[in-house]
């Protein structure tokens, strides 16, 4: 079992993306919005490399500084994808990341955050 915590206030991936037109090709893009790319590269500060590559179950609860309603799975979402750029996990497709059971989102103002613990699942699962 591994536990870490992201000591930096949680941010989706999706609802912070922004649209950009390049002219030279004459069509648009998505790129995540400056938010959460400062998220990405302060929450890599918190993330150990263990190079995770078999299945495992990532707990993640998620403590926002506001009561603004929010989607677990964008959450998840932008954390994983942290996870793997950051080495702490090889991918983040199932045969890495088998289930993330008691994920959930909690309250806290004074100190929001990301706490984690993942667990290695039985082959036999």
């Amino acid at each position: 079992m591994n536990k870490f915590t992201i000591n930096v206030p949680p941010v989706t991936k999706k609802n912070s993306q922004q649209i950009y037109f390049n002219k030279a090709t004459g069509k648009s893009f998505v790129t995540p919005s400056k938010q959460y790319k400062e998220y990405e590269n302060s929450a890599g500060y918190f993330i150990p490399r263990l190079h995770i590559d078999y299945p495992v179950n990532i707990q993640a609860v998620f403590y926002m500084k506001t009561h603004r309603k929010c989607d677990l799975v964008n959450l998840q979402e932008a954390l994983l994808d942290v996870m793997v750029k950051y080495e702490c996990i090889k991918d983040d497709n199932f045969s890495v990341v088998a289930s993330m059971n008691g994920s959930k989102v909690c309250y806290d103002k004074e100190n929001p955050r990301t706490e984690v613990v993942i667990t290695e699942i039985g082959e036999n699962i």
